[in-house]
């Protein structure tokens, strides 16, 4: 980034630093003027003089005027073409005041509509000039009265162009911004519609294998011990019927993937077998938790060990988070019956700290991942302090119970 680049971004974060250097400048230009005399009385056309203190205040209140012509743009028009009046009416010979005037009619013009540039414009230039040509002590049609006429025009007209740049650069980045926005939703729209198609078509084809698995499995298990020909025959059908179903798995999933997701993990899904290494993670990171089974190494399903292995790492995130740094947690696990539970218990949050809440996306996700099984989730605090989460869920899915029936 160059200097000028460095000083352009510094002004523009300091807006009244920059209206005080301007006001500063105009001053300079205004004093340099009124030292000179463009009718000399001397003979030429021009002179040098010194120029009166009445012209030297308004000079100096017309430059400080300026410093707040962003904040109050109207109000130091009517200061500044209130000096410019006076020093035309009452200095002889006069000083260029009416360039702090013609500074304040271009801010306005820069910051307000059409309308209101032409109105206070057409005023402006009215009241300065004919002030010039009626009061003041040169002929009406003197080259200072219609220098005045001149600039004031000028100025109204360079912040009028000015404002309606700003208002067409302004538009074009919000129409740009629309666009890239538009495109943006359009293609995450279609990307939406394409993936639930192909999730339609995943759902029908691997649909009717999973059917077809289900018939020939039903008939192999049907004719196994009376006709073994005909179940292997069957059973081929089923494997057949299975590669087809995963391999069109494999491809529709493979659509569905975009460029940035992670690769598939190759190990197996987690569970209860790996209680121990979860339980050893949180007590490396200084939270003490027991550990309970009962569960007479029960062989659980993918799906219901791999919901009881997040309840059990969401539990124990929540405790460590909220519960403060002397908590203990205690972790059971118990086979009753047709079901497993799995029960975690803390010992109260700390004094500074928030007691969890049941509101929580953690919570709300262990509830949805515990029902899609046709489990029961309850969440809440313990009687003397503390939070309880309890699940319990059914160690028999509907598939599994199904395939104990075939």
């Amino acid at each position: 980034m160059s200097t000028l680049d460095r000083t352009r971004r510094r002004l523009k974060a300091h807006p009244l630093a920059l209206d005080a250097a301007l006001a500063a400048g105009v001053l300079a230009c205004m004093v340099a003027g009124s030292f000179v005399d463009p009718n000399g009385r001397s003979g030429g056309e021009w002179a040098i003089r010194s120029p009166d203190p009445l012209a030297l205040v308004l000079m100096t209140l017309g430059a400080l005027a300026l410093v707040f012509r962003r904040r109050a743009p109207r109000t130091v028009l009517a200061l500044t073409g209130t000096f410019s009046v006076v020093e035309s009416v009452v200095d002889d010979p006069r000083a260029p005041v009416a360039m702090s005037a013609v500074v304040a009619l271009f801010t306005v013009a820069a910051t307000t509509d059409r309308p209101t540039t032409w109105r206070l414009g057409l005023l402006t230039m009215t009241v300065l000039t004919g002030a010039a040509m009626l009061a003041g002590p040169l002929p009406w049609y003197a080259q200072e009265n219609l220098a005045i006429f001149a600039w004031t025009g000028i100025g109204a007209t360079a912040g009028d162009a000015v404002r309606s740049r700003r208002a067409v650069v302004k538009a074009i980045r919000e129409r740009a911004e629309r666009a890239e926005r538009t495109r943006e939703e359009e293609a995450r729209r279609r990307v939406a519609e394409e993936r639930l198609r192909i999730a339609r078509d995943l759902h029908d084809v691997v649909a009717h294998h999973i059917a077809l698995v289900n018939v020939q499995a039903g008939v192999a298990a049907h004719v196994m011990d009376k006709r073994p020909d005909q179940a292997k025959e069957a059973l081929a059908h089923v494997r057949e019927a299975s590669r087809s179903a995963l391999n069109e798995l494999r491809a529709t999933v493979g659509l569905l993937r975009q460029s940035g997701d992670p690769e598939a993990p190759t190990e197996p899904a987690p569970g209860l077998d790996r209680l121990d290494e979860l339980v050893g993670t949180f007590r490396s990171a200084g939270l003490h938790v027991d550990v309970a089974r009962a569960d007479q190494g029960t062989s659980l399903p993918a799906a219901v060990g791999l919901a009881a292995y997040r309840v059990i790492q969401e539990a124990l995130t929540n405790v460590q988070k909220h519960a403060g740094t002397e908590a203990k947690a205690e972790v059971s696990v118990v086979r009753v019956g047709p079901n497993v539970e799995i029960t975690v218990l803390d010992n109260g949050a700390a004094e500074d700290d928030e007691p969890v809440s049941g509101g929580g996306h953690g919570l709300l996700g262990m509830r949805e991942r515990v029902t899609a099984l046709r489990g029961t989730l309850t969440t809440g605090p313990r009687y003397g302090g503390g939070f309880r989460v309890h699940a319990i869920l059914p160690v028999k899915t509907r598939s599994r119970a199904a395939e104990d029936a075939v």
